[in-house]
């Protein structure tokens, strides 16, 4: 929205000449809502279109008949007759060729909508105001790096009637960039719109606001390729804001520019031209969010930033895994410590008695037998007690 407080109102006729200072009408400072200017846009735009159908009897002008079934073909109605390729096709259904469309439009189509009046103030007051903010009508592809003032404001621009003359005004005020970017936009449209008094696409201009609809100027700028005009007493959404893109750039006749607080009303009083309208109210008086947050008054009332909790691995199992055992059963350490000793010790008895085995072996060939059973014994004993071992040393 414009935050200044005077907009300077040039003379048309004499270049940079300052005619006077007007102060800023409220509605430039409406907030900008593209949000509904889309919405009033895309209906109110359905309300040009016009009804179209297919003819009633469109793909049913043939005489065709099913066959039935047991004729090992599909039970389509199939035209009637012999002698000509065209007899047995298939007919009326929208897979056959010549038949009818699926689902064919019908003109009681609702192509029209209705929208709600206040929303369609609040959509042409909010483009109003987008059209002040020099970065918006930027955006949109306008061409006013020569502009002195947006929005711009001449007097005397009305009383314009040819067509040269309002060329070289609106020249002289850096609007020239603007209108030969539109010029140079015209190209052939594509498509069959071009039988359809669609021949040509343009590129969108300046559009001219006036508050009288007997000037002038209404006849000179007709032939200006994408230059529009509107009274400031019939803005449209669609001038305003085409597309349902905001910033338009907008020249202001200076009887237009001053009649908008009494057609908006302000803040404080509402709009006598639209039976009371009240301007939409911002909810936020100061729209830079982040540095309200980051502002002295808000830190120093905030509690302090929590620290965001590390994510938890997966669950380990304490009779799988040793460290996650040792976590929660600090003794099992030391308990697994005894145990290896006791198996070391368990380990040299047993290998002291395969010793003695060994030891006492003779030729008897019964007392041998005894010996062995022993011996498989005492080393499977052994084995056992390495596996352990190595197992809890791991």
């Amino acid at each position: 929205m414009a935050a200044r407080p005077v907009i300077t109102v040039f003379d048309a006729k004499t270049k940079g000449e300052v005619k006077e200072t007007v102060p800023l009408p409220a509605v430039l400072t409406a907030p900008i809502r593209l949000d509904i200017v889309r919405f009033v846009h895309d209906n109110l735009a359905k309300n040009k279109r016009q009804p179209y159908a297919v003819s009633e009897w469109t793909g049913h002008q043939h005489s065709a008949e099913s066959w039935g079934t047991g004729r090992a073909v599909a039970r389509i109605p199939r035209i009637s007759g012999s002698g000509t390729g065209r007899a047995a096709q298939g007919a009326f259904g929208n897979m056959c060729r010549s038949g009818r469309m699926f689902a064919p439009t019908k003109i009681w189509r609702r192509w029209h909508r209705k929208v709600n009046l206040k929303q369609k103030r609040h959509a042409v007051a909010a483009a109003v105001a987008a059209s002040a903010v020099p970065a918006l009508v930027m955006a949109r592809g306008h061409q006013i790096d020569s502009v002195p003032e947006i929005p711009l404001v001449l007097d005397g621009i009305e009383k314009v009637e040819r067509t040269k003359d309002l060329l070289k005004v609106l020249a002289s005020y850096g609007a020239g960039d603007d209108l030969a970017r539109a010029a140079k936009s015209v190209t052939l449209r594509a498509g069959r719109g071009k039988s359809r008094n669609r021949r040509f696409t343009v590129r969108r201009g300046p559009l001219l606001v006036y508050d009288d609809d007997k000037a002038s100027v209404l006849k000179a700028f007709r032939n200006i390729p994408g230059v529009d005009a509107v009274s400031v007493h019939k803005l449209s959404i669609l001038k305003l804001a085409p597309g349902g893109t905001l910033g338009r750039f907008i020249v202001w006749s200076a009887a237009a520019f001053k009649a908008l607080d009494h057609i908006f009303g302000t803040y404080t009083q509402t709009g006598t031209e639209k039976g009371g309208y009240q301007l939409l109210r911002p909810v936020m008086a100061h729209a830079d969010v982040t540095a309200i947050v980051k502002s002295e008054a808000v830190q120093n009332v905030l509690r302090p930033i929590k620290e965001t909790p590390e994510a938890h691995d997966r669950k380990a199992n304490p009779y799988k895994n040793k460290k996650a055992m040792d976590r929660l059963n600090p003794f099992h350490k030391l308990k697994k410590r005894i145990e290896m000793i006791k198996a070391k010790r368990s380990l040299g008895k047993q290998i002291f008695d395969l010793k003695y085995v060994f030891s006492t072996l003779t030729l008897n060939k019964y007392m041998l037998i005894d010996k062995l059973e022993i011996l498989l014994q005492v080393i499977n004993n052994i084995y056992a007690k390495i596996i352990l071992w190595l197992r809890n040393a791991l």
